[in-house]
């Protein structure tokens, strides 16, 4: 496990809360960041995304104007976004089993949920650069694999198949 040289990163934090954005904007610079750009609202997120280039977007999912899912589905548009690799960690009080499977369904690569810890964040963002995840097209997904692991036995209707019109491309975050 190598230590995370938070000097080079540069993160969005995309909150309506201003104190919740204070929070995360505190432990990061307690990591040792220096780059941290806020948004208020998914809009103004999704211009610091295209404009200020970040390694990492921590994002609520609640938000005027669109919400954190509309966010990560517009960013995973690789046909429309700059950056549809960006690795995004959602951190949000809505924990409830459907918004996490919204939001892995659109494309998050991790979920947080509030309170957050300073233990917890940093092991999401230790997650999304030393573990990145391949990532997946098909005709009705583009994101991350969606599988934490892959289970051989596994039988059920659900398994994956070879298909044809699926294929894995990578970018890891480079530091």
């Amino acid at each position: 496990m190598a230590k995370i040289d938070f000097e080079k990163l540069r993160f969005v934090v995309a909150d309506d809360n201003a104190h919740m954005r204070r929070i995360v904007r505190t432990l990061l610079r307690a990591f040792g960041s220096r780059e941290i750009c806020e948004a208020e609202d998914g809009a103004s997120a999704l211009e610091a995304v295209e404009n200020f280039l970040p390694d990492i977007l921590i994002t609520d999912i609640r938000m005027p104007i669109f919400d954190g899912i509309e966010l990560t589905q517009m960013i995973r548009n690789p046909e429309g976004s700059k950056h549809p690799y960006l690795p995004i960690i959602v951190l949000t009080a809505y924990s409830e089993r459907k918004r996490v499977l919204q939001a892995r369904d659109a494309g998050a690569t991790e979920f947080l949920c509030k309170p957050v810890s300073a233990n917890a964040l940093y092991k999401r963002i230790q997650n999304v650069i030393e573990n990145p995840r391949p990532f997946i097209k098909v005709s009705t997904y583009f994101g991350p694999d969606r599988r934490r692991s892959a289970d051989p036995n596994f039988k059920g209707e659900e398994k994956r198949k070879t298909d044809t019109n699926a294929f894995m491309v990578g970018e890891k975050v480079s530091l």
